[in-house]
């Protein structure tokens, strides 16, 4: 027979504190947590850094993307923060990224959100635009969300643009679009730790 969880040993760990919602103990809880304490510990995820906007809320983290040259042409040298908020449902529906850091770009809306496919719910499009495979899927992580994000960023779709001024610039006038990004660049790193 197992023995009791030790009190003592449990606050230690992301994945065993109390949340202030009521899913705190849940499996989403639990599975957050640990890979939230991966993320603390992997080393192969370099310009991505993570923390707890509250350390009572797993369901909430802060992100940090200090992107380099050589993973973004376009936005490296950058500093973007941004905020993942989980539902109690997840892994079985995907959480939000909303970069707090203004960005240009033709995939994140003006107010910050990023609208990429793997950040959709699993269900039909009814646009008809995505294929269930390219949508939210419970093996995503939120490590392979970040880099899904790095790779957005230097790769737009300007096929359904969440800023449409974005998205025409990418398009028609690539010299003014990096202009623009190279001035969210500057911005970030101004702005970086306020």
């Amino acid at each position: 027979m197992a023995s009791p969880p030790n009190p003592s040993t449990m606050a230690a760990s992301p994945s065993n504190r109390s949340n202030s919602s009521p899913a705190g103990r849940s499996s989403a809880a639990i599975i957050l947590g640990r890979q939230y304490k991966q993320m603390q510990t992997d080393k192969d995820i370099p310009g991505i850094s993570c923390g707890l906007v509250d350390d009572s809320d797993i369901f909430n983290w802060v992100i940090m993307l200090m992107l380099n040259e050589e993973q973004d042409s376009l936005y490296g040298g950058g500093c973007f923060r941004a905020r993942m908020s989980f539902p109690p449902a997840y892994p079985h529906l995907p959480p939000t990224l909303k970069f707090e850091t203004p960005i240009f770009h033709p995939n994140v809306y003006e107010s910050g959100e990023v609208c990429i496919s793997i950040l959709h719910p699993p269900e039909d499009d009814k646009y008809g635009y995505e294929q269930a495979s390219e949508r939210w899927s419970p093996v995503q992580t939120p490590e392979t969300i970040l880099l899904s994000v790095i790779s957005m960023l230097g790769s737009p779709n300007d096929e359904s643009p969440a800023n449409i001024e974005a998205g025409k610039l990418w398009r028609n006038d690539r010299k003014e679009f990096r202009r623009r990004v190279r001035k969210c660049v500057r911005d970030s790193q101004e702005n970086a730790w306020d």
